[in-house]
């Protein structure tokens, strides 16, 4: 567990201070009973003992994910923005820099970007005209002058 100072805006413009927690993902994974519970999501720690009980989806869903990176379930279940405010009060500390894996698949589809997306919808097109012409070649016999 390290503590680093980090500068955050209150949103006016002024810079905080404010001590922020980081923990090796060796240490979350210890956190994995009822009695202690830890999770990450999104880089973040939570710590959800109190809200163990609490929990909508029953504590099974938590005890799942205790002490591991619980943020590709968080996100498929769909939180509402209810659910991700009342995170904050649970909010422990950091993965430790070193710990953290490159964003590879990110969950967010306003920052999606596909380099092929084209092929989405130009196969179909193409598939259409094709069957266009064969349904006319095989189907419509052509009109012959005696």
């Amino acid at each position: 567990m390290a503590t680093v100072e980090a500068s955050s805006s209150d949103g006016k413009g002024q810079g905080v201070e404010t001590p922020v927690t980081y923990y090796r993902l060796e240490e979350v994974a210890k956190r994995n009973t009822s009695k202690e519970i830890w999770l990450v999501i999104h880089g973040r720690i939570y710590d959800i003992t109190r809200f163990l009980n609490e929990h909508p989806g029953g504590e099974e869903v938590l005890l799942e994910q205790a002490g591991a990176d619980a943020s590709e379930s968080f996100e498929d279940v769909g939180h509402s923005s209810d659910a991700r405010e009342m995170l904050k009060q649970y909010y422990i500390g950091d993965v430790h820099p070193n710990d953290l894996k490159p964003e590879s698949g990110n969950k967010d589809p306003s920052k999606n970007t596909c380099k092929s997306c084209w092929l989405y919808w130009i196969f179909p097109i193409i598939g259409a005209i094709l069957l266009g012409f064969l349904y006319r070649s095989y189907y419509m016999p052509e009109s012959r002058s005696s």
